[in-house]
């Protein structure tokens, strides 16, 4: 099948379903690392320096497995092996990861993890683009925001399904013990990541390029790690000129993100639920906190649907645009609730943005930059994900010590006014990113 020719429905959902094995190991990380590293000593103030192993990592690997992606192709393909080797080591971190006997352990852990997820879900993005016409890429990205929305919900809901509906005892989580249903939790996370992103390598094939003499023969011209480092500076500097005006949206959005990640567990489980770390009520409040976790990422996963539409009638920045501000408003609102319901509301508005998030600017992007380097151009455009990340993980820890007083809360509802910078800068794209002016004669819908 060539790659002008349009896909099935239920070939895109094949080529997308690894990614709801790989946001299940992610879910299970982003609402569980911060309760984890305190179960394990950690104060508030610790917790920002020890998520720094998270962007850092995605800083150095997803531009280099771009690059070397877009320069492989063996019988597996060109992504297909590097989500193969990603999800084996993913899934040995997952299992690990409970089992931390210190808390300097966990955090080398989450290093490898994350670098992991990082190797299996960067070729993900590129798999779009090398697979789709430029015309089916919003509906791709938007099926890839669908399963990463259920798989998210899964994982963050699970150690409160476990304690709460199948009776899993909660035990004492005091003197460094992790509670025994976030040790299942990531046993479970660690073999639903494996299986999904199995089921797409077996059921999507790839194509070769077009010209292997001339496909190799680049290969061998840009051998060696001084030509790597010299193509992705190069590359940096010429970025096209939409990219680099969603690059400043990028960064404001995970900001926002990222604030809310670190702090979200902590800002409720001592503000909502009046625990200490140790405490049986803390434990209630970050297990309240996965089910919160798992509200946006339900609603992402329902508004997944909705975006399958809404691409079609709609331009990418518009729907973007309007996801961001209802998100931004959401996090604003954390601040203003006294009782655990009252923050199902604002995970409302942040599912909204979350799936917009996974799919629009991707979208926006996939359409701009040349198809030989897709894999390359992806990992450049999520520098714009980690650096703010960085940021947030060098400058929270002191602002929530000095500037708060300790109090988490006011860093998440900070997450919310970088949700809503990032709508503002929205405006700056042009409205035509990301869709096709022109479709050839005979396109259809499906």
């Amino acid at each position: 099948m060539s790659k002008d020719t349009p896909m099935s429905w239920a070939a895109i959902w094949n080529m997308s379903f690894g990614f709801l094995g790989i946001q299940f190991g992610w879910g299970l990380q982003m609402a569980n690392m911060s309760a984890i590293y305190q179960y394990l000593g950690a104060d508030e103030s610790q917790i920002p320096l020890l998520w720094l192993a998270a962007p850092v990592t995605g800083f150095l690997v997803q531009p280099v497995i771009g690059y070397f992606s877009d320069r492989t192709w063996t019988r597996l393909g060109r992504r297909r092996p590097y989500f193969l080797v990603g999800a084996i080591l993913a899934s040995l971190a997952l299992i690990a990861m409970p089992n931390s006997p210190s808390l300097w352990v966990a955090a080398g852990l989450l290093w490898i993890l994350d670098a992991s997820v990082n190797v299996s879900m960067e070729p993900f993005r590129a798999f779009v683009g090398d697979l789709l016409p430029a015309r089916q890429r919003k509906v791709g990205f938007a099926m890839q925001s669908l399963l990463i929305g259920l798989g998210a919900v899964l994982s963050s809901s699970l150690p409160w399904l476990l304690t709460n509906v199948f009776g899993v005892a909660s035990g004492d989580p005091a003197g460094g013990r992790i509670p025994a249903a976030v040790h299942i939790s990531f046993y479970v996370g660690a073999a639903v990541f494996f299986s999904a992103v199995l089921y797409t390598i077996l059921t999507t094939r790839e194509h070769p390029p077009k010209n292997m003499a001339a496909f190799e023969a680049e290969k061998a011209a840009t051998r060696g790690m001084g030509a790597m480092f010299t193509s992705i500076f190069k590359g940096i500097a010429s970025m096209p000129p939409i990219m680099r005006r969603l690059a400043v949206v990028q960064f404001f959005t995970w900001l926002g993100l990222f604030c809310m990640w670190i702090y979200f567990a902590p800002a409720i489980a001592r503000g909502i639920f009046g625990g200490e770390p140790g405490s049986l009520e803390y434990q209630k409040g970050v297990e309240w906190g996965g089910v919160c976790f798992s509200t946006y990422n339900g609603v992402a996963f329902v508004f997944a649907f909705a975006l399958l539409g809404l691409a079609r009638r709609f331009s990418a920045r518009s729907v973007h645009l309007v996801c961001l501000t209802v998100g931004g408003l959401g996090l604003l609102a954390t601040g203003m609730w006294t009782t655990p319901n009252g923050l199902l509301v604002s995970m409302v508005g942040v599912g909204i943005a979350w799936a917009s998030i996974l799919s629009m600017p991707y979208a926006m992007l996939a359409n701009v930059i040349p198809g030989e380097r897709m894999g390359f151009y992806m990992g450049v455009f999520n520098f714009f994900i980690v650096l703010p990340q960085i940021l947030a993980a060098t400058l929270l820890g002191p602002i929530v010590g000095s500037l708060f007083g300790g109090a988490a809360m006011p860093a998440v509802v900070t997450g919310g006014v970088a949700l809503l910078v990032a709508a503002a800068a929205v405006l700056t794209v042009p409205a035509t990113a990301g869709e096709v002016i022109a479709e050839p004669a005979g396109a259809g819908g499906h």
